[in-house]
């Protein structure tokens, strides 16, 4: 089994995060985006979107997609749980899951496919949709500071995905758009040093 990684990637991040969580040791393979690795033929035949990470299996099995990543190695190594323990648990880590997605991850990702500099001769950067973003996750950083009220993390007392998808976007918008938890956001700002200080939080 091996990692095909992309490092400064959020996705490939929480995938590694993930990985050092269950305390699994998983060979990893780092694919140079900006010199094209990632549109070789060989690489294109494991993952036609040509996108890290990809989990590579011993048997040739290739799944891509962060969040399909995590699941197969949850149902793998169920321990210690990420994604909740009976199916109450899974279905509301699912759904924080997925806020944590639509809410956070693919807009300070969308952020900064319209502001980057290293995507200025790759994609129509539309400064407007970047503009629009930053207000809509402030807002949201509002919301989740709310929803954050007597939780140790965003499900409740157990850190799971859902944790390590919001960290990865929140690490993101700090260091790629300047985006910081406000200072009157305290149960947020909280969580973010909750999470920051564990030890698999730089893998």
């Amino acid at each position: 089994m091996k990692l095909y990684d992309l490092p400064p990637s959020p996705n490939a991040r929480r995938v590694r995060i993930f990985i050092a969580e269950k305390g699994l040791e998983i060979p990893i393979v780092p694919v140079n985006m900006m010199t094209g690795e990632n549109q070789s033929e060989g690489y294109l035949a494991k993952n036609s979107l040509g996108k890290m990470p990809l989990l590579e299996l011993d048997d040739g099995t290739c799944i891509a997609e962060s969040a399909a990543i995590c699941r197969y190695l949850e149902e793998m190594n169920p321990n210690p749980p990420l994604m909740g323990r009976n199916p109450l648990e899974r279905a509301l880590v699912e759904m924080w899951h997925r806020r944590m997605e639509f809410e956070f991850l693919i807009p300070v990702i969308t952020i900064f496919l319209h502001t980057g500099e290293m995507w200025k001769d790759r994609v129509t950067q539309i400064p407007q949709v970047a503009e629009t973003g930053i207000l809509n996750v402030k807002e949201r950083m509002e919301w989740l500071d709310r929803e954050l009220d007597g939780k140790e993390f965003i499900t409740g007392e157990d850190y799971t995905v859902a944790d390590i998808t919001a960290q990865c976007a929140f690490v993101m918008a700090k260091a790629a758009l300047g985006l910081r938890i406000a200072e009157d956001q305290p149960k947020l700002s909280n969580w973010f040093t909750r999470v920051s200080s564990r030890p698999t939080a730089r893998a």
